[in-house]
């Protein structure tokens, strides 16, 4: 408490599983905030299944959500995950809740991603970034910065993409390496987007682009550990691939954003002006873009080199 700077006179810690007694203590001491972790253990003695097993979840949350409302009282309800990020046991327990949020980060890195997965009063789009540090974690103002603070300069297959989430415009690194397989079936491992997506970028760039990719290894990172959801980054991708296939090094004052199609034409995305505001905001010169953005709003960036791209055939010629 005294690394952290917590008065600890304000906080009550309880060690307890049994629904009837936590709720008996909530009725004496009547707190503003409680913080149950975790969810999973608790128990009521009323009833003789497991703790964990979908009809305890069900009743000791409903319980402890019924109560916490009556009192205007916040609740965290903190539960387990599995190793492939999800809520362990019953999903009930997402359906009780009104916001559902998640931590993303990994022992070896020294920040953390809150995300929302579920939000009754807000948009389920939006993200926190956090650096843990000796006195607990802090927020971290300019994520962009701290995802690009290493980022090599002259290595090829390395790029800049504007991702949003929600209304935060987030610019991250994309590494690809590309090298010759001596596998009868090469890899394609993606880390921080979806594999799926990589593999049909990579199908799109050999059959539209013309370059021979099919007894290649292909591997993709997020540098930093971010996970991306959104197709904007596709056309960032595809100029990492080249970039690494070709070992053309990309210019780094350079930033990528749009969605590629199957016939490797390059669409527009949304909130096109808030990405080029946070790359002209951290100094970069320069915008691989969709030809309609760069239609569109070009002249309200004058400083920048605004490049629309219509094809995927066309990036080859600029990089």
């Amino acid at each position: 408490a005294s690394r952290l700077g917590v008065r600890t006179d304000q906080i009550l810690f309880l060690s307890e599983t049994s629904l009837e007694a936590i709720l008996a203590h909530i009725e004496k001491i009547d707190p503003k905030i409680l913080i149950l972790d975790s969810v999973q253990t608790i128990h009521s003695e009323e009833m003789e299944s497991q703790p964990g097993s979908v009809g305890q979840l069900r009743e000791c949350s409903n319980a402890i959500i019924a109560t916490c409302k009556s009192r205007n009282m916040a609740s965290f309800l903190v539960g387990h995950v599995t190793k492939e990020g999800s809520i362990a046991g019953p999903k009930v327990l997402e359906h009780m809740v009104d916001v559902v949020l998640y931590f993303e980060g990994t022992s070896a890195q020294n920040f953390r991603i809150l995300r929302s997965n579920k939000n009754r009063f807000g948009s389920t789009h939006e993200i926190g970034v956090f650096e843990m540090g000796s006195d607990g974690m802090r927020q971290v103002a300019n994520p962009s910065e701290l995802f690009l603070s290493e980022r090599p300069q002259t290595i090829p297959g390395s790029v800049i993409v504007a991702s949003v989430e929600g209304t935060r415009p987030i610019l991250v690194e994309v590494q690809a390496l590309v090298s010759h397989s001596a596998l009868a079936m090469p890899r394609r491992t993606a880390l921080g987007i979806d594999q799926n997506r990589l593999c049909l970028l990579v199908a799109i760039l050999e059959k539209r682009g013309g370059y021979r990719l099919y007894d290649q290894d292909v591997y993709l990172n997020i540098a930093g550990g971010l996970r991306i959801q959104e197709t904007a980054t596709d056309l960032g991708v595809v100029a990492a691939l080249i970039s690494s296939e070709t070992g053309k090094t990309i210019n780094p004052k350079t930033v990528f954003f749009g969605e590629v199609g199957l016939g490797g034409e390059v669409r527009s995305v949304p909130k096109a002006a808030i990405r080029l505001k946070e790359a002209q905001r951290i100094g970069l010169k320069q915008a691989f873009v969709p030809m309609k953005v760069a239609k569109e709003i070009s002249k309200e960036f004058p400083q920048m080199d605004i490049i629309g791209i219509e094809h995927v055939r066309q990036l080859n010629q600029h990089l």
